[in-house]
């Protein structure tokens, strides 16, 4: 054996949450797949000349089904998704939702757009290819309430699909609830505006129990928002297998190989910080899914100060110590 004896029976029981983990809660319009879990934002590979790479892409959609996710949302922030051209949107779009109906997850397309025209367009096309649901962040600068209802309300009409409002800066609880009554599909959020901890509750009150809440900054506080009764998280994809063991782990009643498998994940999550996308890039290209690990630019943004030879290393360690805990 390469592992000791704990660190087979926590494998054992990870193999088996793997093959019939929890995966209840509401599913979609088209009655496809349940819209619970854990999410992870997909990041977006390019090839050398820069462009992107659909085949890496679809790889790592069955990376993550490998790893047990629930779902797959692609293109958001973590996706770089500012930096992609429309024709890339659409092929990536196209190419995972073909890949999808085939497997477990439940495939999530982002379709924000500087405008509500932009916005309704790949929504529609969303709904067109078969997604099971769709995610928007606000239009980018955008931080007037009416003018958001209106953008989401517009948007949230143009498709039936389950939408997820990604809430970011100063969304209020009031606000989310004035555009889910506006458009009742729009009944999941992803709160990343103010504490979620501490909304969750407000949320659900105000849309009589109808909005379900996820979160995302790499689940830090995994723990306490499955014990607050979130409905999901979508983190980063690179170390998905450790969210997606906690998960099904606490949702089967096994609380303690919950935290553990979640410890194992924080180690990550803290090294990442300092190196942002390229890191967990870099991840995904030690695991085999890229091939390539560089990062796009966002426009007006300063590149990245850099994944560094020691950063390379560091996380090269944590890697090998977390290999028996891996599932994909």
């Amino acid at each position: 054996m390469t592992c000791g004896r704990r660190e087979f029976l926590w494998l054992l029981g990870a193999s088996a949450l793997a093959s019939g983990g929890a995966r209840g809660g509401a599913g979609t319009e088209r009655g496809a797949k349940p819209l619970r879990g854990i999410f992870p934002i997909a990041h977006s590979p390019f090839t050398d000349a820069d462009r992107l790479d659909i085949d890496a892409l679809v790889r790592e959609l069955h990376f993550a089904d490998r790893a047990g996710v629930h779902g797959f949302v692609w293109p958001q922030l973590a996706s770089e998704w500012s930096t992609l051209k429309p024709a890339e949107r659409f092929s990536g779009a196209e190419a995972i939702a073909a890949a999808g109906k085939s497997l477990r997850p439940a495939i999530v397309i982002g379709v924000q757009a500087p405008d509500a025209d932009g916005a309704v367009r790949y929504a529609q096309h969303a709904h067109k290819i078969g997604a099971d649901a769709i995610i928007s962040l606000p239009p980018p600068g955008e931080t007037n309430p009416q003018a958001l209802l209106a953008y989401y309300k517009r948007v949230g009409q143009a498709t039936p699909l389950p939408f997820f409002l990604q809430a970011v800066g100063d969304m209020s609880v009031d606000l989310i609830a004035e555009i889910h009554h506006a458009a009742p599909n729009i009944s999941y959020v992803k709160d990343e505006a103010g504490e979620p901890l501490f909304r969750i509750a407000e949320l659900q009150r105000k849309s009589n129990g109808e909005i379900k809440v996820f979160t995302g900054s790499h689940g830090k506080t995994l723990i306490d928002e499955m014990r607050r009764g979130f409905s999901g998280s979508m983190p980063a994809m690179s170390f998905v297998d450790l969210y997606v063991t906690a998960w099904d782990a606490w949702h089967a009643g096994n609380q303690r190989q919950a935290m553990d498998a979640f410890s194992k994940a924080a180690m990550l999550i803290t090294e990442v910080g300092p190196y942002g996308i390229e890191a967990l890039k870099y991840i995904l290209y030690l695991r085999g899914v890229f091939k390539t690990y560089q990062a796009r630019s966002a426009p007006g943004r300063k590149p990245h100060s850099g994944l560094d030879e020691n950063g390379k290393q560091t996380i090269r360690a944590m890697l090998d110590y977390l290999k028996p805990y891996l599932r994909a």
